[in-house]
Order: C-alpha cells, then structure tokens, then sequence
C-alpha cells in the first residue's frame, strides 16, 4: 500500500452500508406513496373482440400450472 493511497479521502462513493441505510431511513419519511385502488370487475359480456388462436389455447391448456 503506497503513502497515497492510505492519505487520500474517502469519496462518497465509498460509503459504508450504514451509512446508506441511514440516508435511506432519513429520507423514506419525504416519499408519499399513493393508496392502491383495486381495479373495478368487469362483467365478462362487456369483454368483446378477443380472439385466442387454438394452438395457444391448446399450449396453455397442456400446462399443469393452467390445466390443473
């Protein structure tokens, strides 16, 4: 290690963790987050002009996660 190198200053990049971590806690109190608003149900005769090709019908179909 050279003379320079233990010298010289930390720069702000090199912050620790903590110190992050407090900058964060410091400024969460000034982010508002909105209210999250549930999408309103759509009756499903107002869906209209969706067309599934039969092939994707039929991979979706074949896939445990959907077929089950």
């Amino acid at each position: 290690m050279t003379k320079q190198s233990a010298l010289r200053e930390p720069r702000e990049s090199e912050m620790s963790l903590a110190q992050l971590r407090g900058d964060c806690a410091r400024m969460a109190p000034h982010w508002v987050v909105p209210a999250i608003t549930a999408p309103a149900p759509v009756s499903p005769s107002l869906i209209h002009g969706v067309v599934v090709p039969a092939a994707s019908a039929r991979l979706v179909g074949s896939m445990s996660i959907y077929g089950d």
